[in-house]
């Protein structure tokens, strides 16, 4: 049982680290271009929270015929879901910037590209670091689904518990998808805290 369970672990972890990943690199900088720019924002934000409306379930269904079954599919799906807590704490996080340290930046003589790096980027990573943090619980939890278009994961496990009333199957596995969120949520509230420590 447990071979079982460690190795759709490892599969469970890797898709998810994928998609996390791939949610960074599209919805930071696409929050980051809309933070002081109302007219890339609003629909940008918009369409964050009707993803945030979607079942995942639902969104598999519509993606099997275009993507067909295995990783594609789940893999867009769970940067779909991953993105709007991102592109979210993202944009608040840069334009949560106390105006007086940009000013500060400026004054001593920085162009954009520095005050962003130097100032903006490290003040708004820590609330940045939340909406991973709550992309990431959504990505591990939804990836179960993944067993239903062949992907695997953990759903494998629990579906066939489910299948064959294993109990003892059940439980290792849900209590390993559990465990994973909890270590990404503890890590990633770490890892904000620290930057808020160094930042203040």
């Amino acid at each position: 049982m447990w071979a079982s369970i460690l190795q759709h672990a490892g599969r469970h972890a890797l898709l998810c680290g994928e998609a996390l990943a791939l949610a960074i690199l599209v919805g930071a900088p696409l929050a980051a271009l809309g933070a002081h720019r109302p007219a890339l924002r609003a629909p940008l934000l918009a369409v964050a929270a009707v993803g945030r409306t979607i079942p995942s379930i639902a969104l598999l269904a519509l993606l099997l015929p275009v993507l067909g079954v295995g990783t594609a599919p789940a893999l867009v799906a769970l940067v779909v879901l991953a993105l709007p807590p991102i592109v979210v704490n993202v944009d608040l996080g840069i334009r949560g910037v106390a105006p007086a340290a940009i000013d500060a930046a400026t004054g001593l003589g920085m162009n954009a590209r520095q005050r962003f790096g130097r100032v903006v980027a490290p003040l708004a990573l820590p609330v940045a670091l939340a909406g991973v943090r709550t992309a990431s619980v959504e990505v591990i939890a939804s990836a179960t689904l993944a067993t239903f278009i062949g992907a695997g994961g953990l759903g494998d496990d629990i579906v066939r518990a489910l299948q064959t009333d294993d109990l003892r199957l059940l439980a290792a596995a849900s209590i390993t998808v559990a465990a994973m969120a909890f270590a990404a949520e503890l890590f990633f509230t770490r890892a904000a805290r620290a930057l808020e420590v160094r930042t203040s």
